[in-house]
């Protein structure tokens, strides 16, 4: 369960980076307070009442003020502030990070086999097992 929340919330994550340095253009088209269409990439497509040559102007008399046709866009910029430049690091910074890939990587080193380091002695004798025999046991 641990592992799954930890994926879940690694995705959601990677997800609100994503969303945040994405720049997109909403555009949406209103005939009076009705929403007709909405696009995220391609222009919003325009009502009937815009279409048709009768209703094309808002001073027309059989359109009341509040019907008329607008389109509004709504642009969000692309944020600049996560991209960091691998260049500038400090001579500091970067000892630092030359010393934890270091341990880091030797942490996990299996290079050393630890059944091997007992090759020269040789196992003890055990001429009768004495928990058996005296029945004891360790819990």
């Amino acid at each position: 369960m641990k592992k799954k929340s930890h994926k879940v919330f690694s995705v959601l994550m990677a997800l609100v980076v994503l969303i945040t340095t994405m720049s997109f253009t909403v555009d949406a088209h209103f005939c009076g307070e009705s929403l007709i269409d909405f696009n995220f990439f391609s222009s919003a497509q325009k009502c009937e009442k815009e279409l048709n040559p009768e209703f094309s102007t808002c001073e027309n008399s059989l359109i009341s003020e509040n019907s008329c046709c607008t389109n509004q866009k709504i642009i969000k910029e692309a944020s600049d502030e996560l991209k960091i430049s691998l260049y500038n690091f400090t001579l500091e910074q970067q000892f630092f990070v030359a010393v934890l890939f270091s341990t880091y990587f030797n942490f996990f080193d299996n290079s050393k086999d630890p059944s091997k380091s007992f090759d020269d002695y040789a196992p003890p004798f055990i001429e009768r097992d004495v928990q058996l025999l005296y029945e004891t046991y360790l819990i």
